[in-house]
């Protein structure tokens, strides 16, 4: 049983529709005792650092996504769910989760901020446990206008570039994370999402 997790931001609705249509059993909860009986964690995401931080830290829901990290349970963050993973954001200038070393930095240049759409994720991990399946190059559907530097390039599942190449996948023993949504990207985003409930099996 997948427990999606309820801070008051992310697209909830779209994550369970989405494990709904693959057959998996989940549930939408804010109680932390509930969501410590799941089999796997979705930390779903649209929204601000700061707020997405703020409510966590009301709900407790902060201290349970580390205790059952740290316990080994399966974890997948989605776009602002993959960022708050990180020390800090410089939106907000957030300290966030701490649980993945590394910063989140705003697109430079001269782009369209945000990026909003598809985009082309290169698999930079062969033996990726959610990537099992996906073709390289894929296309994934983004909505971001910050982007993940992790500390340590070898939790970088997957890369993308828009301006210059990023992060846009971290894998990291029972952590998983994508700034893209996979629940909005088709049936590449569907085996993702199904290959992420067969680790939590």
């Amino acid at each position: 049983m997948i427990g999606i997790i309820d801070y008051g931001l992310g697209n909830l609705t779209s994550v369970k529709n989405a494990l709904d249509k693959l057959n998996v059993p989940n549930f939408i909860s804010d109680d932390p005792l509930k969501l410590q009986t799941s089999t796997g964690l979705i930390l779903p995401g649209v929204g601000a650092a700061g707020t997405g931080m703020k409510n966590l830290q009301a709900k407790k829901l902060d201290q349970v996504i580390k205790d059952e990290i740290q316990k080994g349970k399966p974890f997948l963050g989605t776009c602002l769910g993959m960022q708050l993973l990180f020390d800090f954001s410089d939106e907000g200038d957030t300290k966030c989760l701490g649980i993945i070393p590394g910063e989140v930095k705003l697109f430079q240049g001269n782009l369209k901020i945000p990026e909003i759409g598809w985009n082309s994720v290169s698999i930079v991990k062969n033996e990726s446990k959610v990537m099992q399946g996906i073709k390289d190059d894929s296309y994934f559907y983004f909505v971001n206008s910050y982007y993940c530097v992790p500390a340590d390039k070898k939790v970088v599942a997957g890369e993308t570039e828009y301006g210059a190449i990023f992060a846009s996948a971290i894998e990291k023993g029972n952590i998983f994370a994508t700034q893209f949504h996979s629940e909005k990207s088709g049936k590449t985003g569907l085996m993702l999402l199904k290959n992420f409930t067969e680790v939590c099996k």
